[in-house]
């Protein structure tokens, strides 16, 4: 199945090149004036400049080229040599029974699938998640979900930071705060087995290594022999000493829990849970052949791998591959987290959905992957992402001042859809197991269509009363709509109507069908720039195009044949605005 525009275009191409013009000149876009026209062509301008003739005089030879193609209503010719395009109604109206047969609803999918791997989440063991966290997670997810469906295999990594010198950090302020832990890790770093009585690890929770760290973060900058011994404790983890290594698993044991209830929540899910301890196993190996292949240089007792490269306009510094205190570092594990996956899994392409600050870290571990040959140039792609502010344009924060935990945000909007549903009525008559999960759905769809409805790129203001509205461009707002569809068709099917073929007489069924069209061109664009808000924005156009159709078409009144057709319409409406909330990781409630 191909979207109208295609068809089109390839039509509007093949006139412009009997003319001898460039084909490509022929590109059809939406009207920039719908009320005039469906589709238009702006090629006869540069093409006039080509072949040196009047414009005008182009867009009419081109024009003569389509008369009589009967999937056209209308051709003008407007301003100084635009094409405008009408679609007949008959067109629409097949293109309209194409989409509703169809079970991928006119999606298309790639021609070649791919292996790819989306690295998102990138939680921290031993701190709960925050709202740092939220991007990452919804836009990773969303272009996972994306990639899936499009046609490729792909592979979703949350990716813990479970093995750096945080870790040595966070260890070391533990064993100061706790007298009978330090026993406990020092008997078993000494003996060298795994200590015998665990019990004094039970108390530690992950609000206690939430209070540690910063703490001992702080304290690391200031005081280089508590960095130092730091150091020396990350590297005694990573040769697992036992008495540390005993008190890392609990880190992590602590934090699995948190990091499974909050995910939950937002409905991402991921196929591997990995983090840097994973590949602590290549580590080893892979320094002595970068060694053997003479990448790593020796720096102030470090070593490194240099990555600048003839023609940068800045230069980078160099990947920090093993310490002075001959510890892996961050980029390290990083480097053979890239190694692991081409062992495991050989992507073609590998996603990293990370804070855009990272952009430099991640094209020097590019780089270095490059040059060991652990990847191909090209296959490895940072797609940043900027921040989610407060109401203040300042990065969101808790009333005072500090870092919001991801859990308490989503309580937040929890508590504040509850608030909605009951203020419109919408929750009456519910079981209250059902009202929460509708408060639930609504809550995770605020916050996700606030984000993904803006290109990752940029920040955006998160306005909590805003986007838990059911009115305006929110996600809540999409629900409603979406909900309202599944009502009309449970009364229909109460009333015995059923749905027939479509047919297309009325301005607002042409401008329906049309939007239904441009879903495959709204997974495309997403899909080439791996940027979900396309996606995002198509939802809102169709739930606005439904609106309007709502409103100036009767369905259940309407005679039998324009019923049928109109039931159809809504229903095909339906299923692929609940397959684009979907794809941006929103479920839709049966009723509200």
């Amino acid at each position: 199945m191909t979207d109208l525009k295609r068809v089109l275009g390839e039509a509007v191409e093949t006139a412009f090149a009997a003319i001898g013009a460039p084909p490509e000149l022929g590109r059809v876009t939406p009207s920039d004036r719908p009320d005039l026209a469906d589709f238009q062509s702006n090629g006869a301008l540069a093409a006039a400049k080509r072949l040196g003739k009047n414009p005008r005089e182009i867009a009419a030879a081109v024009a003569d080229r389509l008369a009589g193609d009967p999937r056209l209503a209308g051709i003008e010719i407007a301003g100084p040599g635009f094409i405008n395009l009408k679609i007949a109604d008959a067109t629409l109206a097949d293109r309209a029974n194409e989409i509703a047969a169809d079970l991928r609803l006119g999606a298309g999918s790639v021609a070649v699938p791919r292996r790819v791997i989306v690295d998102y989440g990138g939680p921290n063991v031993a701190k709960p998640m925050h709202v740092g966290h939220l991007r990452a997670s919804i836009i990773g997810e969303s272009i996972k979900r994306l990639y899936r469906f499009r046609g490729d295999e792909v592979i979703g990594d949350a990716h813990f930071g479970d093995w750096g010198y945080q870790m040595g950090l966070l260890i070391g302020a533990v064993m100061d705060e706790v007298p009978a832990i330090r026993a406990l890790v020092d008997d078993g770093n000494a003996s060298g087995a795994a200590p015998a009585d665990l019990s004094p690890l039970d108390a530690v929770t992950l609000s206690d290594l939430d209070r540690f760290y910063p703490e001992a973060a702080a304290t690391g900058k200031a005081d280089t022999e508590y960095r130092d011994r730091a150091r020396k404790i990350t590297m005694g983890l990573q040769s697992k000493q036992p008495g540390y290594y005993a008190l890392w698993e609990r880190f992590r044991a602590v934090t699995q829990v948190a990091l499974e209830r909050d995910f939950h929540a937002l409905g991402i899910d991921f196929d591997w849970w990995k983090g840097e301890s994973d590949v602590e196993h290549l580590i080893a190996p892979m320094v002595a052949e970068l060694d053997a292949k003479g990448l790593l240089v020796d720096d102030q007792g470090a070593r490194i791998i240099r990555v600048v490269q003839q023609g940068d306009k800045r230069e980078l510094p160099p990947l920090l591959v093993v310490s002075s205190e001959g510890s892996a570092m961050y980029g390290t594990t990083d480097l053979a987290t890239i190694l692991d996956r081409q062992q495991a899994f050989d992507p073609h392409l590998v996603i990293y959905c990370v804070d855009q600050r990272q952009a430099d870290h991640f094209e020097i571990v590019f780089r270095a992957a490059y040059q060991a040959g652990y990847s191909q140039d090209g296959q490895l792609e940072h797609i940043g992402f900027g921040t989610m502010n407060g109401t203040d344009g300042k990065p969101f924060k808790t009333r005072e001042g500090g870092v919001l935990k991801l859990n308490d945000l989503i309580e937040m909007t929890r508590s504040k859809a509850r608030e909605r549903l009951t203020e419109a009525g919408l929750g009456e008559n519910m079981a209250p197991a059902e009202f929460e999960d509708i408060a639930g759905k609504v809550a995770v769809a605020a916050l996700k269509f606030a984000d993904l409805q803006n290109f990752r790129g940029t920040s955006y203001v998160f306005d909590l009363d805003r986007f838990t509205s059911f009115e305006g461009k929110t996600g809540p707002y999409l629900l409603y709509q979406a909900v309202r569809v599944k009502s009309l068709l449970r009364r229909a099917a109460a009333e015995g109507f059923g749905q027939g073929v479509i047919i297309i007489s009325e301005p607002a069924e042409r401008d329906l069908v049309l939007t239904l069209d441009a879903f495959d061109s709204a997974l495309t664009e997403a899909y080439d720039k791996k940027a979900p808000h396309a996606l995002a924005e198509h939802a809102y156009r169709l739930s606005q195009a439904f609106s309007k159709f709502y409103a100036a078409c009767p369905m259940l009144s309407a005679e039998p044949a324009i019923r049928s057709s109109r039931l159809t319409l809504a229903a095909t409406t339906l299923s692929q605005l609940e397959l684009t909330l979907d794809l941006l990781g929103i479920s839709v409630p049966e009723r509200m």
